[in-house]
């Protein structure tokens, strides 16, 4: 018997905390799949309690064989630390579920001769700026500032929106009407970072996760997003609409502009969220990621199809071509409004609270009939008991949410606010 059969067969997750506890379905599935789910993670990731879940075997995430935390995501670093897993493991897969390890990703998968997006395409979809450039026919008009060319960033006209480079989760994404709000919002930036101003692209925006197998587009959904750019100067996410309720030439055109970035990227295998602006009726290109979205997208996709996703993520980068269902019926997440303060409880009436940072673990949900009533499917907590609350400027300050299913001909916006309606926040005002 030679070494490579008698090597255990594994799968390389790099992920955090957060992500790992959104996404357990992936850990459970390998691991029912005989294979070792072996977990990478950055350094935000809190080790001692995701150690504590791996040891719980009530947790989901215990089924992890093992895992490794690294400071940074840098390629070379991560390679270096998974050398001995290679060597040690008969890797069959590897999946990104986190954002700063996307290249990493990209780049162990095409050297192990494994599926994966490419580690070109990884690239291109880690970087904003070489976004711009490689898929310039598809986005804003834009102009980039290298850290040495702070002094000279000026916006082709205005209004205009100003983005680091190399953040996530819309952090540093703000709308300035002048040179003057320019310049103040370039002060926020660190020292070394790359910034973008590009025009104000007006329109509603979307996001279309499609699944890809060796370069075949073989499932694409359109979700529509709610920013809270209408009552401040900043796209912080509050809502999403899995499928997006709107006519089929805009569906279509969306799926259409997604499939010829993904030619344009030479994109192989996995899963992609692209997020698009709709102006006039065509697409326009925000940025492009290569791995499973955030928020709630891929419960929503699992309620919206009666299937959930992550089997098909496990799949993909298995070889596998799945095969992933077009939606019956419809699911909205939205967030709640909230004052600032001290949040200390959240209640729901009929319904437990999930408080996803106390114990890295999203409820699970089961899809119902096409024909089954709405319901409110889960109510979650993005932050910990005693956060602050404070102005959505990024994704982060973000509190409680609800998940809601739908009979595919209910109106969205109205249906989920009997839900969110029923949220209550305690939340204790700052000190005068």
């Amino acid at each position: 018997m030679n070494r490579q059969s008698e090597r255990q067969p594994a799968v390389i997750v790099m992920s955090d905390l957060a992500a790992l506890a959104r996404q357990h379905r992936l850990i459970t599935d390998i691991a029912a799949r005989g294979l070792a789910p072996l977990v990478v993670v950055g350094p935000t990731t809190d080790l001692t309690k995701l150690t504590g879940h791996v040891a719980d075997p009530a947790h989901p995430l215990s089924r992890i064989e093992a895992v490794r935390q690294f400071p940074d995501a840098a390629i070379a670093g991560v390679l270096a630390s998974v050398q001995d897993w290679i060597a040690d493991y008969d890797i069959r897969g590897v999946i990104c579920s986190g954002e700063v390890f996307v290249d990493p990703c990209g780049v162990l998968s095409e050297a192990l001769g494994l599926p994966g997006p490419g580690a070109w395409a990884a690239r291109v979809c880690r970087d904003k700026v070489m976004q711009r450039v490689i898929l310039r026919d598809h986005g804003p008009v834009w102009r980039a500032f290298a850290p040495h060319q702070r002094e000279s960033a000026a916006a082709d006209s205005y209004p205009a929106v100003v983005k680091p480079a190399g953040r996530m989760f819309s952090s540093g994404v703000v709308r300035v009407e002048n040179d003057e709000e320019l310049r103040a919002a370039l002060t926020a930036y660190e020292p070394d970072e790359t910034i973008l101003v590009e025009e104000l692209v007006t329109g509603p925006e979307f996001s279309v996760e499609a699944l890809v197998h060796h370069g075949e587009l073989i499932w694409s959904g359109v979700t529509a997003k709610l920013t809270n750019e209408d009552s401040s100067r900043f796209f912080t996410e509050i809502g999403h609409t899995s499928p997006a309720d709107l006519p089929l030439a805009h569906t279509d055109a969306l799926v259409a502009a997604n499939a010829a970035i993904l030619k344009a990227l030479r994109f192989d295998s996995g899963i992609t969220h692209a997020e698009f602006r709709l102006r006039d009726g065509q697409p326009v290109l925000m940025e492009i990621a290569a791995r499973l979205p955030g928020d709630a997208i891929t419960m929503m996709w699992h309620l919206a199809t009666g299937r959930p996703i992550e089997p098909a993520i496990v799949d993909l980068a298995l070889g596998v071509r799945p095969d992933y269902p077009t939606p019956t019926r419809r699911a909205v997440q939205r967030f709640v409004e909230h004052t600032p303060g001290r949040l200390t409880d959240v209640r729901y009436e009929g319904e437990p609270v999930s408080w996803i940072v106390d114990d890295a673990f999203w409820p699970s949900v089961e899809a119902t009939t096409p024909d089954a009533p709405a319901r409110c499917a889960s109510v979650m907590v993005a932050l910990a008991r005693g956060a602050r609350l404070g102005t959505l400027n990024d994704s982060s300050g973000r509190s409680a949410y609800v998940v809601a299913d739908l009979p595919w001909d209910a109106d969205p916006v109205a249906e989920v606010l009997a839900y969110t309606d029923r949220v209550e926040l305690t939340v204790e005002a700052d000190p005068a």
